[in-house]
């Protein structure tokens, strides 16, 4: 099966120094080769990874958090790692943007300690969600419906535990920009007029 055409498509990666080398660029990657534009947001000119247990690339930044807009992205990608969510979590900016990625219901993909971020937003009580083991109890916590499974979509918001998990969270992130926002708002009940 072919990947979905998202040569339309532009994608938000917010991260902080401290991500997961791979969570970062294998997703980027697939979104790049699918034709999406893929912008790197963060509060630093430049974010290093961190690749199981030392310090390794360095990627430049594509718009600084303070002039990022939710209205110029189809999708959010938050990348896991141990540093970077547990950074991102203390800052208004990026809880700010993920919130309202995720009151506008386009897409939203976390993978690994990424949904450690979305427990800040307050907004995921009642979700299906999966991440790293050690965030099971901060989820639940949170009010999650938390699930050890590979891949957890629940409405558009996609969630994966580990590099592992990789191939299956990219090719459902690849389908879920494709089909789109999601209607998150209560549904309009037309009006008969008679």
């Amino acid at each position: 099966m072919n990947s979905p055409d998202l040569s339309a498509k532009k994608i938000a990666i917010i991260t902080e120094n401290g991500f997961e080398e791979i969570e970062l660029t294998s997703p980027k990657k697939a979104l790049e080769e699918a034709g999406a534009i893929v912008h790197i947001i963060s509060m630093q000119s430049t974010v290093r990874a961190w690749e199981k247990d030392h310090w390794s690339i360095e990627l430049p930044v594509d718009v600084d958090i303070s002039k990022a807009n939710t209205d110029d992205y189809d999708a959010l990608l938050i990348p896991g790692g141990v540093i970077n969510p547990d950074k991102m979590r203390l800052h208004k900016e990026y809880i700010s943007l993920a919130a309202e990625f995720l009151d506008s219901g386009k897409p939203v993909a976390a993978i690994c300690h990424g949904p450690q971020l979305l427990i800040e937003t307050g907004m995921i009580k009642g979700k299906d969600m999966t991440s790293f083991p050690s965030l099971k109890t901060d989820l639940i916590n949170a009010g999650v419906n938390w699930m050890d499974k590979e891949v957890v979509n629940d409405n558009g918001l996609l969630t994966s535990r580990s590099p592992e998990d990789l191939p299956a969270f990219n090719k459902k992130l690849l389908e879920e920009i494709a089909e789109g926002a999601r209607l998150t708002k209560e549904p309009l009940v037309p009006i008969l007029i008679f």
